[in-house]
């Protein structure tokens, strides 16, 4: 079973840039496909992202397309989501997500979550 922690979450401006990363404990992290969803209190955790074994092709939702980019290091492990041109309705809990062997895009089927990471965007 492979286990997620994040980091990098945190308090920022309105327009800066922020970046989460999330580390994985396996010996076969290239064979999940890996992403990030987010939660606000009262609501389903949404689709962010997410990325394929290699890296090669990566997947947005609507919200964050063109402002966040997903990317991977199968050396080490981690996958990153960076922000740019945060704004507040981005204020969420993020939860790193991994799922074997194949891409995902919803809140279905997946192998393994981190414990979350808070995101709070001030104006």
């Amino acid at each position: 079973q492979v286990q997620l922690v994040e980091s990098g979450g945190g308090l920022v401006q309105a327009g800066s840039s922020l970046r989460l990363s999330c580390e994985a404990s396996t010996q076969t992290f290239n064979t999940y496909f890996m992403g990030w969803f987010r939660q606000v209190p009262g609501k389903e955790r949404e689709f962010v992202a997410s990325i394929s074994l290699g890296g090669g092709l990566t997947y947005y939702a609507d919200s964050v397309k063109g402002r966040f980019t997903i990317s991977r290091v199968n050396t080490k492990n981690t996958v990153y989501l960076q922000m740019s041109n945060v704004k507040a309705e981005d204020t969420a809990v993020y939860y790193c997500a991994a799922k074997y062997a194949e891409n995902f895009d919803r809140n279905e089927g997946i192998d393994a979550w981190g414990q979350g990471t808070q995101v709070t965007v001030i104006s």
